[in-house]
């Protein structure tokens, strides 16, 4: 199944994509799992699958408004350097451990709508990565049933303030500006990919290729990173983990590239569809 969050008229839901259609799934459920999370929570995947057999769908893709896949998770987890070429591009070393960050939800935005940069900063850089959203959750997972936990996958673009986040070895403050990451379109449930499918990551900026690797060459596995995240902290349905980026980031390229109001950025990844952003400047301001 492909499911995703979105608003329509005026309310939001949540539905599995069939062809160019949608079926509401929290019209069907909301009473019970009124969001994908809870949906997840309450192990329904198998429910919502029938559903999606018997019924028609019949809202129209084209005219909903997407959300970020999970709009409410408790957690998102990011792994950094995880493909050697982008640890070699940063003159940094392997490290034993997956090295993470943390992002919050407000930091997102949807497939569709416009990744902002902010007025603090023009070094707007653009991240490529794959999405794992937890389905079942638990604490000190090993790493041979991790596969297990996984509800689906997703596209992600782990846009980064570069300025911001390498003015000390903290990275939170450029990693976490409002609405300057994207996580969609969709959740692809795990069922369609299974555990070791070799998945292809894509990154295009304005129709040119900028990145691109294999799920092989992570450093550490997805089921590394979610037994080594559960050691430190439980994992909840609808946690979300940002499994790392590879080399070709806009901040190594000589001259720099950044983005700009008017680009438009995809994340591609094969198994799962593409992601695609605008970008516009952010000119909120809480003293207007």
């Amino acid at each position: 199944m492909r499911l995703i969050s979105y608003v329509s008229n005026g309310s939001s839901s949540y539905g599995a994509v069939v062809g160019d259609s949608v079926l509401d799934l929290g019209q069907l459920i909301g009473d019970r799992a009124p969001d994908l999370k809870a949906a997840l929570a309450g192990d329904l995947l198998p429910e919502l699958r029938r559903f999606v057999a018997e019924r028609p769908a019949t809202l129209k893709l084209a005219g909903l408004t997407l959300l970020p896949v999970i709009p409410n998770p408790g957690q998102v987890f990011c792994v950094g350097l995880n493909y050697g070429d982008h640890v070699r591009e940063t003159g940094r070393q392997v490290t034993e451990s997956p090295a993470i960050f943390i992002r919050v939800p407000s930091s997102q935005v949807a497939h569709g709508e416009a990744i902002l940069r902010p007025l603090e900063s023009e070094r707007l850089d653009f991240e490529g990565e794959i999405a794992v959203v937890i389905g079942t959750g638990g604490r000190r997972i090993p790493e041979q049933l991790a596969w297990n936990h996984i509800a689906g996958y997703s596209c992600y673009n782990d846009g980064s303030i570069r300025d911001w986040q390498l003015a000390t070895s903290q990275w939170t403050p450029g990693k976490n500006f409002f609405r300057t990451g994207a996580f969609g379109p969709w959740l692809v449930t795990s069922d369609e990919i299974p555990p070791n499918h070799l998945m292809t990551l894509t990154t295009r900026l304005n129709g040119r290729e900028m990145q691109r690797t294999t799920t092989d060459r992570m450093i550490h596995s997805i089921p590394r990173q979610i037994a080594f995240i559960s050691a430190f902290t439980p994992l909840a349905p609808g946690d979300v983990i940002v499994t790392g980026t590879p080399g070709g980031v806009g901040n190594k390229r000589t001259p720099p590239i950044f983005m700009k109001p008017g680009d438009t950025v995809e994340v591609e990844v094969d198994a799962i569809g593409v992601l695609r952003n605008s970008i516009a400047d952010d000119d909120s301001r809480s003293d207007r």
